[in-house]
């Protein structure tokens, strides 16, 4: 029995040895895996991208038609690989057959495919429509990106005095600090950021208005890299505004209550013209163009305003000229009969009269006297004298003329002066009043002009050495009391 069974199972695993042999593939030997890279989208070949096997093969790169061929593969299960740098890497399950060539496509993308544009930014601060706000303003939002990349914003601004839009740019903080910005204006602002991959995202626009000016009634200038600036202060010399840019020459201020502009002189190349601004700086605009504003010395010239705010009053060399404000009926005024140079006008509305000082082109042999709106010498103030003169004011009423007057007679190449005084002239008496019988000795007092009230007058006193700091002081009408206001400035005009 034993015997029997054992040769039927022989039999049946003969039979299924021979089965199996008839249906079994060779797994040994080797394959080959060819193929094309493709850029998705576009189906564009992609050149010089690395194909490898993952166990490692062989590693080979696309040619310029985007083709890939690997030879002697061993047969097997892989991960093949499609890599190139700024696409996203592809991957690929293969099993390699002995004496088989497979053929695998792959579509590349963009490294950054599927990257998410950023959030719109949430803006802080200030709120929006917020009021009252100073002159430097610090804007706050909150930036966020979904896939967190790196973030770089920029801020839009707009006002609505003007149609200007500024724009601050590769900010990395979430805050931003405005300067410079005009009183009582309106602005605009929003937050634009970018990821660098997607397109610039907007947030919602806010606005938020600037407080008022403050009521600055003294302006004056300082040297600032070179250039003069012009800065307002209140009455106690604080609360110092600059109102003009420190890239250009602007200098000689003037104010006009009444239109609430400030007009002031500013080198255009090598030209010296008339310009009007705001209080607070803005709206400047030129006036003159055809004919600017020339004499003796740019330092020592002053202009004046005229018909209400209307016009001004300027020198060109031996000539006084009219113009509007708007730059148009440019007219000659006053011209003098000795060819002297007009360095200074001062106009009193009341009373029509304007006084002028002349002199030569070294700045002496001075002229200070009045003519009225015809051009017919009224009054003469000083003449005849050794020494430099300057500073002409007409009092309110018309009534007095404030000037200096260097009284040691001095003269020099370089215009310095030695020692000198402030004086009241009174056109009722014809009769001078020495305000600076208090000056430091060996300082001068220059650019004197009235307080509005007239109770006071404004100047500067520096010393004689011609190189010293100049500083705004205060005095009163009678020339005591002397008070220093602001350091290192000058060309005081107290309206």
């Amino acid at each position: 029995m034993k015997q029997f069974l054992s040769k039927i199972i022989g039999v049946f695993v003969v039979l299924a040895t021979v089965s199996c042999s008839e249906d079994t593939i060779d797994l040994t030997g080797f394959g080959s895996v060819k193929g094309i890279v493709v850029k998705a989208g576009t189906n564009e070949p992609l050149e010089n991208v690395k194909i490898s096997t993952n166990p490692g093969t062989s590693t080979v790169f696309t040619d310029a038609d985007g083709e890939y061929h690997i030879l002697n593969v061993p047969s097997g299960n892989y991960s093949l690989s499609a890599q190139r740098e700024g696409l996203l890497a592809e991957f690929e399950s293969i099993s390699v057959i002995a004496n088989n060539e497979l053929e695998i496509v792959f579509e590349m993308d963009i490294e950054t495919a599927g990257n998410r544009p950023p959030e719109a930014a949430v803006l802080d601060a200030p709120a929006d429509n917020a009021s009252e706000q100073p002159i430097e303003v610090k804007l706050v939002w909150t930036g966020k990106d979904p896939d967190d990349d790196t973030l770089t914003y920029t801020v839009s601004l707009r006002n609505d005095e003007n149609s200007e839009v500024e724009l601050f740019e590769n900010i990395t903080d979430t805050t931003y600090t405005l300067t410079n910005l005009n009183y009582g204006v309106k602005y605009f602002w929003q937050v634009i950021s970018s990821d660098d991959i997607n397109d610039p995202v907007n947030s919602a626009s806010f606005a938020f208005e600037t407080q008022n000016a403050p009521n600055n009634r003294i302006v004056f200038t300082r040297l600032v890299d070179g250039n003069s600036v012009i800065y307002s202060a209140d009455e106690a010399g604080g609360t110092l505004i600059q109102l003009t840019s420190e890239t250009k020459n602007s200098f000689r201020p003037r104010r006009n209550v009444s239109t609430g502009k400030i007009a002031f002189l500013q080198s255009v190349g090598s030209q010296t013209h008339l310009f009007t601004m705001n209080e607070d700086g803005s709206r400047v605009q030129q006036v003159t163009s055809q004919v600017g504003v020339a004499g003796f010395n740019l330092e020592e010239i002053d202009f004046s305003w005229d018909d209400n705010g209307s016009k001004l009053l300027f020198p060109n060399q031996d000539k006084l000229y009219s113009i509007n404000i708007g730059g148009s009926g440019l007219s000659l005024v006053y011209q003098t009969a000795n060819g002297n140079l007009i360095t200074e006008v001062d106009k009193n509305e009341r009373t029509g009269i304007i006084a002028l000082k002349t002199n030569n082109l070294d700045g002496y042999e001075v002229e200070i006297f009045t003519i009225n709106t015809s051009g017919v010498v009224q009054d003469t103030v000083l003449s005849g004298v050794s020494g430099a003169a300057g500073g002409v004011n007409l009092s309110v009423d018309g009534s007095q003329l404030l000037y200096t007057y260097d009284i040691s007679g001095f003269e020099s190449t370089d215009f310095r002066q030695l020692d000198s005084h402030m004086f009241v002239y009174n056109f009722g008496t014809n009769t001078t009043t020495d305000l600076s019988v208090e000056k430091p000795a060996g300082t001068n007092d220059l650019d004197a002009r009235f307080s509005p009230n007239e109770v006071t007058v404004i100047y500067i006193n520096t010393s004689n050495d011609g190189i010293s700091a100049r500083n705004i002081q205060t005095s009163s009408i009678t020339g005591e009391d002397r008070i220093g206001l602001i350091p290192n400035a000058t060309m005081p005009d107290w309206e």
